[in-house]
C-alpha cells in the first residue's frame, strides 16, 4: 500500500468544488480545504506507485478547477 498527501491549487473561488470533486474520487481517503500556498490537501492510497501515478494524472488533474498538484508520498506511516 503506497499513500500520499497530494497539495493541489485552484482556480480562485473554486476550492470548495475541488475538494468536494477530488473527496468522490476513489482512493482519496479525504480532501480537504486548506489556507496557504496550496487550496486543497487530499491523503490518498493505492496498491502501488504506478497506481498512484495514474490515480493522481488521470483523475485528480483532470478536474476542472485545478491549476496544480504536488505529490508528497508518506515514507514512514
Amino acid at each position: 500500500m503506497v499513500q500520499a498527501y497530494i497539495l493541489i491549487q485552484s482556480e480562485v473561488g473554486k476550492s470548495s468544488q475541488v475538494s468536494e470533486s477530488v473527496g468522490a474520487i476513489d482512493g482519496v481517503v479525504k480532501a480537504e480545504e486548506v489556507t496557504g500556498p496550496y487550496d486543497v490537501i487530499a491523503r490518498v492510497e493505492a496498491d502501488n506507485v504506478n497506481e498512484l501515478g495514474q490515480l493522481v494524472i488521470a483523475k485528480i488533474q483532470d478536474i476542472q478547477g485545478i491549476t496544480r498538484t504536488l505529490t508528497c508520498t508518506v515514507v514512514h506511516g
